[in-house]
């Protein structure tokens, strides 16, 4: 009703009417005026029957939610966070869903049939004068007297008290004799084996071969076997047993025996500059060789292609494996899965080790204070002057010293960053209890008789688990980039096993670093992006837990 209407029914404006009667007027009419108002509320709800109606006593008019239901409002209303959170929860599940999927193990390594190039024989052209003696007198010193003598056109020359004469055959052949005692030879002519029946080393028979071929003889006679010799070929019995070239090769192998039509076919090749030559067999297998000048032995190197099963190193993406294999052979997107899940593991692990030392000691710190507080305050800052790298170092190297299994030094690692971490949380937590100790609710916890354990951990602690829980996420990343920075030394998680960090290792080598980026670039997404979602997720629980850090 209007007011003046409330004022006609007040009692003091009803002049000349008895008090009583102007009270029973008065109810009356606000009877009446109520009626007509719960008449119009019946009008409307008549007019509006599928709209829900509520009554001004009714709870369900004011909807009220809990504070973790009001955190996660606010958290899942922050774009970023959110991202952060669907970021973290595809790493999780790539890592520990996609290490079981995968049909490839972690240690697994892939191996490929290639075409390698071995070292088959050795070739050089002789142009200098090579001596074969038949005697002890002739050795070392006396060689080398005997070249000089030669290159001055000497007929003899004197060492040691003993007198040699030169022969020469030919500007290639001279022979060398003491007291009419052939001794030595001085060639540059070689004689090459094809029989077993013929040795290189026999000085009689290369005397006899290397004279012959110098008079232009077609025949002479060794060891009591008479032997044919044209254009270098020595036969015996119409076969092939010798021949006399400055071309020299030389097998690689000691029990494989070059054959002369090999050895044609090769200075052929070698003389029309060829760089590979198909050389096919007695049997018809067909092998390709390359060949390949050294100039510091001034030799040419004859390598033989040979279908070999190597392994798979640096196979680029395909099919078998998407994102290509390693320098080890193995599948590059199976070690990314598992790397993930021992660099999350180790995080969270750390941090877990981190916060338990750190709530214990910040929560008896905060809540005693006096000489205990000053006490663990003084430990908190003992450990942040630690040089925590150097240290880390240094264990690392001791852990190389002493062959430590990968496994137990991955278990170390989480123990050592965990104890050189807890500081920073027994500040936090000394922090927010102080603060706390001395509210009212505190007040009744010691009027009640609760024991003190009870107060710190049932009443103090978990109201800093809002900020713990913002501290942890945001360590969660710098714990995982310490320990892909230790791997990535080398210090961290050893092979086979994989992280992050020692996948990223490659990358020491320059030419993997530039040529082979589907190696690093993968894992450096993968770190990079866990980092990130791990501090979006942290500045969203940070604002959703204290919306004025805000403003």
């Amino acid at each position: 009703m209007k007011d003046d209407n409330n004022n006609k029914l007040n009692p003091t404006h009803l002049n000349g009417v008895p008090k009583r009667a102007a009270e029973i007027a008065v109810e009356h009419n606000r009877d009446k005026v109520k009626a007509i108002e719960e008449e119009d509320r019946k009008e409307n709800n008549r007019n509006k029957p599928n709209e829900e109606q509520y009554s001004l006593n009714d709870d369900r008019r004011v909807k009220v939610l809990s504070p973790g239901a009001l955190v996660a409002k606010r958290f899942f209303r922050n774009r970023l966070a959110v991202t952060g959170m669907s970021v973290l929860v595809f790493m999780f599940i790539f890592s520990f869903l996609g290490g079981v999927v995968t049909p490839y193990g972690e240690k697994q390594i892939f191996y490929r049939n290639d075409i390698t190039n071995k070292e088959y024989c050795s070739v050089v052209t002789n142009e200098e004068f090579r001596y074969m003696s038949n005697d002890p007198l002739f050795s070392g010193i006396a060689q080398a007297q005997a070249y000089l003598a030669i290159s001055s056109d000497q007929e003899q020359y004197s060492y040691n008290d003993v007198t040699y004469d030169i022969e020469k055959l030919s500007d290639d052949l001279y022979v060398v004799s003491v007291g009419g005692k052939q001794v030595g030879l001085a060639y540059k002519d070689i004689v090459n084996s094809l029989s077993a029946e013929v040795s290189e080393n026999d000085f009689g028979f290369v005397l006899a071969a290397l004279s012959a071929y110098a008079k232009g003889e077609s025949s002479f006679t060794a060891n009591g076997k008479t032997y044919s010799l044209s254009d270098g070929d020595i036969k015996l019995n119409g076969e092939d047993v010798a021949y006399i070239s400055r071309f020299i090769v030389r097998s690689a192998y000691p029990d494989v025996v070059l054959s002369k039509r090999f050895k044609t076919e090769l200075q052929e090749a070698l003389e029309t500059g060829d760089e590979d030559f198909l050389f096919t067999e007695d049997d018809g297998e067909e092998y390709e060789y390359s060949l390949s000048y050294d100039a510091y032995r001034k030799s040419y190197s004859v390598k033989q292609g040979k279908e070999t099963r190597v392994i798979d190193q640096y196979s680029p993406p395909g099919k078998d494996h998407w994102l290509g294999t390693d320098g080890n052979g193995m599948d590059m997107l199976t070690r990314l899965m598992y790397g993930g899940r021992v660099s999350l593991i180790i995080g969270f692990i750390v941090v877990f080790i981190e916060s338990i030392i750190g709530v214990i000691f910040g929560g008896i710190s905060g809540y005693f204070g006096g000489w205990i507080d000053n006490l663990i305050m003084r430990v908190v800052d003992i450990f942040y002057c630690i040089p925590s790298t150097p240290l880390l170092i240094i264990l690392g190297a001791m852990m190389d010293a002493y062959n430590v299994d990968p496994k137990i030094r991955m278990l170390y690692l989480m123990l050592i960053l965990g104890f050189l971490g807890w500081p920073g949380v027994a500040r936090l937590v000394r922090g927010q209890i102080l603060s706390l100790r001395e509210q009212e609710f505190m007040t009744a916890t010691e009027a009640g008789g609760i024991r003190i354990s009870r107060r710190i951990f049932r009443h103090l602690i978990p109201n800093v688990i809002p900020q713990l829980i913002v501290t942890m996420t945001m360590g969660l990343g710098s714990t995982i980039i310490i320990e892909a920075t230790l791997s990535f030394l080398g210090l961290g998680v050893r092979f086979p096993f994989a992280s992050w960090g020692n996948i990223i290792n490659d990358v020491n080598n320059t030419f993997v670093l530039t040529n082979y980026l589907f190696i690093w670039i993968p894992a450096g997404v993968c770190l990079l992006a866990t980092v990130l979602a791990f501090n979006l997720v942290g500045d969203g629980l940070r604002d959703a837990f204290d919306p004025k850090m805000k403003r």
